[in-house]
């Protein structure tokens, strides 16, 4: 028999708190959007302040190493969060780390802004820096939000739920986008920029930008620590069943004679450790399916830097044309514009769907669909996108596979490997395991951003060296992407209207198939979240 705190959670109706759940867990995504999209036009800026005088095409452009290391340092930092926080979120509660990492978010995005120095060199060493720390405060929010949506969320609508968390990263594009252009065009009406000096003005512009990061984290910071430790913790992790049913009758629309247990019940959860023979026996294979998908989606979703200078010779203006916040500006409405086309209904068609269509069908058909579009972008690239950029047919093209490559990435692997993590493994294990798994995607987001980025020029170019080229760049992008349609086939398990202690339960039952070799009738031992 479930406990009864729990069996409300997973049968509670939509409700105020629901919503005000996703919001309070999505500031972090939206944060981690904001600053990572942001960068493209501030790179443009700082290449125009701190690189005006270097010669010939040389000039207002960050060496490919510099432009490299910033974005690998914000990504290693992102792991380390991943791995620390998620192991605190099981370790000493999940409310209680989940104020530090959006303190870490905010104080590094204002750090990020002063850069302490004007000189280049220590310019760009703090700016490394403070974007390091960034990313492990942003890292440390995945397990920690996801965790707690799944938790709170009911198991019909749970998918969707965790979903609408994760989608406020296309927020967080939109709004980058829009602070970005804003922020250019004060500045380009008030100062007298010309298209071949940049005005010192343009210094405190890129810093307001990456600052204007910190507003949306600050904001909910109250409504965080308000936020009571979850259920599934204070019962199952903790042993306080009576605690966990106080704290959900002030959030929940019930009361305390319907989720309080009549008798103590004596919950007896399995005492092996993580990262032992029976953790990787019953859930070995979770893991491994989540951790392995999430790094090679991550390999593919963070390459998308490949086709910026693609789309930038299509639709932005020649550098000699144009000033810096003008250049900026143009970066912002590009990067708007996808995200309204593009990654803001991939994400929100996930929402819609997931709790109908279930996670491995999403994830699945999301990987099919992004290796289709990355072929029919890669063999054909040097015949067809590359060799004139001023056929309008062409561009439209172009923007349309690579619109539909990430619009599958979002209604697909990119939404789904942030939901499994959070539904697959038990409530003292989900918080680590979620952040071992985003880590391994991490990782595949520095071989995707910056290994691939180096692979993809096929002539010496702009501080590149003569690699692959982008067809076999991409190509290769599109096996991993059928690589990862196989492996969920065969290792991840649907999720999609289990309550989260029966997806344990099945792990507990399989267990028992196995070492009895036989098939199991009955089962009733008490697991997590269930007493007999």
């Amino acid at each position: 028999m479930a406990l009864k705190v729990l069996s409300a959670l997973d049968t509670a109706k939509t409700q105020y708190y629901h919503f005000k759940a996703i919001i309070i867990a999505g500031m972090g995504l939206f944060t981690d959007a904001y600053d990572l999209f942001c960068i493209p036009p501030i790179m443009k800026l700082i290449g125009r302040i701190y690189y005006e005088k270097e010669p010939g095409s040389h000039k207002y452009e960050i060496p490919a190493f510099v432009v490299s290391l910033l974005l690998g340092l914000s990504l290693l930092g992102t792991v380390i969060g991943q791995i620390v926080f998620g192991h605190l979120g099981d370790r000493i509660g999940r409310r209680r780390v989940y104020g530090l990492s959006l303190i870490l978010m905010v104080v590094s995005s204002i750090g990020c802004g002063f850069s302490i120095c004007r000189t280049r060199n220590c310019v760009l060493t703090t700016l490394g820096f403070f974007r390091f720390v960034l990313g492990i405060g942003i890292g440390g929010d995945y397990p920690l939000s996801a965790t707690i949506m799944s938790e709170f969320a009911n198991k019909a609508t749970r998918g969707s739920f965790i979903a609408a968390v994760f989608s406020m990263q296309g927020f967080g594009i939109l709004v980058s986008s829009t602070v970005t252009m804003a922020v250019c065009s004060a500045f380009n009406a008030a100062s007298k920029a010309v298209n071949d000096h940049t005005p010192e003005e343009a210094d405190v512009a890129w810093r307001l930008i990456l600052m204007f990061g910190a507003v949306p984290a600050v904001m909910t910071y109250y409504w965080r620590m308000m936020m009571p430790e979850t259920a599934r913790y204070t019962a199952l992790v903790e042993q306080n069943v009576l605690q966990a049913a106080k704290d959900m009758e002030k959030v929940l629309d019930v009361s305390m004679s319907q989720i309080a247990e009549d008798y103590e019940i004596p919950l007896t959860p399995p005492s092996y450790p993580i990262f032992s023979k029976r953790f990787f026996r019953r859930h070995g294979r979770d893991l491994f399916s989540c951790a392995t998908t999430w790094f090679l989606l991550d390999v593919v979703f963070y390459s998308s830097n490949l086709f910026q200078s693609q789309i930038y010779n299509h639709y932005l203006s020649q550098k000699e044309s144009v000033n810096a916040y003008q250049e900026a500006f143009e970066v912002a409405r590009v990067q708007a514009i996808i995200a309204v086309c593009s990654t803001i209904p991939g994400y929100w068609a996930t929402v819609a769907c997931i709790d109908r269509i279930g996670r491995v069908r999403i994830q699945i058909t999301g990987f099919i669909f992004m290796a289709m579009g990355l072929l029919a972008i890669g063999v054909p690239y040097y015949s067809t996108w590359d060799e004139d950029t001023h056929d309008k047919g062409k561009n439209v093209g172009f923007m349309l596979l690579y619109g539909l490559t990430f619009f599958f990435a979002n209604f697909g692997p990119n939404t789904t490997t942030f939901i499994v993590p959070a539904e697959l493994f038990p409530a003292r294990f989900r918080s680590t395991c979620h952040g071992i798994s985003g880590a391994a995607g991490k990782v595949g987001a520095i071989i995707g951003s910056i290994g691939f980025l180096w692979a993809s020029h096929n002539k010496k170019e702009k501080g590149y060296p003569k690699s692959l080229g982008m067809r076999y760049s991409l190509v290769i992008l599109a096996g991993v992407c059928l690589l990862g349609a196989v492996v969920t086939y065969f290792f991840t398990r649907e999720t999609k209207g289990k309550s989260l202690e029966e997806n344990e339960n099945e792990d507990e039952i399989n267990d028992q198939v196995l070492l009895t070799g036989g098939d199991v009738h009955s089962h009733s031992s008490i697991t997590e979240g269930a007493a007999a």
